[in-house]
């Protein structure tokens, strides 16, 4: 093993927010780092999620200290970035909706002025201390940005496979060339597991979901998680999260439809969409005749156990691998990349223990 001296070069497979973070920290700490991406940053789950953020909604897992320690960073990096990517704190509430009907009994908890539809407050879940948000885009790619500004290089390039030599990685395969590194971090989301060389590492899969961007102006930070039932008997769960940028984001619909080759395969369901602008609509009259701006859809990198890959790839030195965050990614992604450049340049993290996410359990 390489012990604790430095990387001379990391390759950073994938340019969503967990590759974009390990390639922050990297960088910052004045490594070389070159992030490889197929299709462009953030083109995948980390362009098309919520970017909701919770302080201790993973206190009874294993996640619990990440979250926490990510949750802090996030704060943290608002300031460092140098750039508005819509970060900000929230409150966070329950509802109970349907699509046709009323929900019996009235508000539990006193609810915002602007939920004024069919819907019934049930719970807070949250504060401005405990929830916040970011827009994913715009936050991957200020990530992207620092870490270019810190010296790290970008290229759009399908990654191939790995590069071997006695038992160490040399590098990578990328359109027929190798591009040499004596570090590799694979953060390819739920792609990861599709180098032509199979590695020891745990099932990753993608779970599929599905949202709308709406038009909708000056609604509070008040995000919602409901409890929706609709006209068929479908027990749904949307999310609705207003942005300060004027829109409002709204997502939910799982479907296990099979993981495409490539993000720009992802299809989007029209009638999905449809029923996740019909639930917004259900809970504020804001919502009910709004413009839908954006239907979207993407593939969330899920593990077996639902805990992410955070660490050394079995068998390969210099090989790593960051993934299977689920619907945590956007959250846990700071401290994961703090996280993994300690681990890879000091040979190990001080930010929080990794032992319960690394590939080899």
């Amino acid at each position: 093993m390489r012990g604790v001296s430095p990387p001379r070069h990391v390759i950073v497979c994938g340019a969503g927010v967990v590759g974009a973070s390990v390639a922050y920290f990297l960088a910052r700490r004045g490594v070389a780092v070159t992030v490889l991406e197929r299709t462009g940053v953030a083109c995948a789950a980390s362009g098309k999620s919520g970017g909701f953020l919770a302080l201790d909604w993973c206190d009874n897992s294993p996640l619990g200290p990440l979250a926490r320690a990510s949750f802090a960073l996030h704060a943290e990096l608002a300031g460092e970035l140098g750039t508005d990517y819509g970060y900000r704190r929230m409150d966070t509430f329950m509802l109970s909706a349907r699509e046709q009907g009323a929900v019996r009994g009235g508000h539990r908890v006193t609810p915002p002025g602007w939920i004024d539809g069919a819907g019934v407050v049930t719970a807070e879940l949250g504060s401005t201390e405990t929830t916040a948000q970011v827009h994913p885009a715009q936050f991957t790619t200020a990530l992207i940005e620092a870490a270019r500004g810190h010296g790290a290089g970008l290229r759009i390039a399908v990654v191939e496979d790995l590069v071997q030599r006695d038992g160490a990685v040399r590098g990578v395969r990328v359109e027929g060339e190798t591009l040499e590194a004596d570090t590799v971090v694979l953060a390819m989301g739920p792609w990861t597991g599709r180098l032509a060389t199979r590695l020891k590492l745990p099932r990753i899969y993608g779970l599929k979901g599905y949202s709308v961007t709406l038009e909708a102006a000056a609604v509070p930070a008040h995000a919602l998680f409901l409890d929706y039932r609709t006209a068929d008997g479908r027990h749904l769960e949307p999310e609705v999260f207003p942005r300060p940028d004027g829109t409002v984001y709204v997502c939910g619909m799982r479907d296990h439809q099979p993981l495409p080759e490539s993000a720009e395969g992802v299809e989007v369901s029209e009638a999905a969409c449809d029923v996740l602008a019909g639930a917004a609509a259900r809970v504020a009259t804001t919502l009910a005749a709004v413009p839908i701006m954006r239907r979207a859809a993407c593939y969330r990198p899920v593990t077996d156990d639902g805990l992410p890959l955070i660490g050394r790839v079995p068998g390969v030195e210099g090989a790593y691998v960051a993934t299977g965050h689920g619907p945590w990614g956007m959250l846990n992604a700071p401290a994961t990349g703090l996280a993994l450049a300690e681990l890879i340049a000091d040979g190990s993290p001080k930010l929080v223990d990794l032992d319960a996410f690394d590939p080899a359990r």
